[in-house]
């Protein structure tokens, strides 16, 4: 009877296992089971409907990027590392080390800027003469009606935390309340035209009642709590129509990418099994 009973509970967990790993979907001759429908629910806070559709496009992006033998190598990222930074007023090396204080794993920053450099190389051979180029009305268009994103404080009130030991900061950023001997504290006011670009880089990325990352500064380390910004100034728009001209080519090759993605669904052989 044991062993029987045994048999049955083997049984049915393996065909549990089976119906977890089984093929819901197939793109193009490509699978998508229940598990990993499940797993992009969970980890992306997904309805099933958003999930399958999630997932399909993901298999038509990736069969496409195949297609299209686009790659990405180490230089194509640091040229274009090399362009964010001298936006930035940055070189590369100190851009690279201001990005590493921000992101605990640089890995991942640079993952997202691979991903970002790969789509950008798909829609250069999508939208090749497809694509309408942005007119100097167009972006005097666009920064009259975004001149929030255009701005920056001319003053920033921060609380400056200092530590030899990179640790202490880290607990106090997760705790602020909490009273620690290794770091010391003052309050300071900085003038935005004073700053050096990677400290502007930093703070203006910040919100106010957040920290900046942590970051080394005469042999000890330091984090910023941003408490207020005032006396904003806006940009002049010569001095941003140039990253204007991205942002509203990058909106337009996005939508046309999400347009064509909803033809391509059309013409995928997509078979539903389960």
């Amino acid at each position: 009877m044991k062993k029987l009973l045994g048999i049955l509970l083997l049984s049915t967990t393996i065909s549990f296992a089976n119906l977890v790993n089984a093929v819901a979907l197939v793109v193009n001759d490509e699978p998508i089971t229940l598990y990993d429908i499940d797993k992009r629910m969970v980890e992306q806070n997904l309805t099933k409907k958003q999930a399958v559709g999630s997932l399909i496009d993901e298999i038509l992006y990736n069969q496409l990027i195949k297609e299209k033998n686009i790659t990405v190598d180490s230089l194509d990222i640091d040229n274009y590392l090399e362009k964010i930074a001298a936006s930035n007023g940055m070189d590369l090396y100190t851009f690279k080390s201001v990005v590493r204080q921000k992101y605990p794993n640089y890995k991942v920053y640079e993952n997202q800027i691979k991903e970002r450099i790969e789509r950008e190389k798909l829609i250069g051979k999508l939208v090749s003469g497809n694509l309408k180029i942005a007119t100097e009305d167009d972006l005097k268009i666009y920064y009259e009606n975004n001149k929030s994103q255009f701005s920056m404080a001319n003053e920033i009130e921060v609380i400056q935390y200092v530590s030899q030991k990179k640790e202490s900061l880290v607990s106090l950023m997760k705790n602020p309340i909490a009273t620690n001997s290794d770091v010391s504290q003052s309050k300071i006011t900085l003038k935005q035209k004073d700053l050096n670009s990677q400290m502007r880089y930093l703070l203006n990325d910040t919100q106010i009642n957040q920290f900046t990352p942590v970051f080394a500064a005469n042999n000890r380390y330091v984090t910023l709590l941003v408490t207020k910004k005032s006396g904003v100034d806006t940009i002049s728009f010569d001095e941003i129509k140039n990253k204007i001209f991205v942002v509203v080519m990058q909106q337009r090759e996005q939508n046309f990418l999400k347009e064509y993605f909803e033809k391509l669904k059309l013409t995928a052989n997509i078979k539903v099994v389960r």
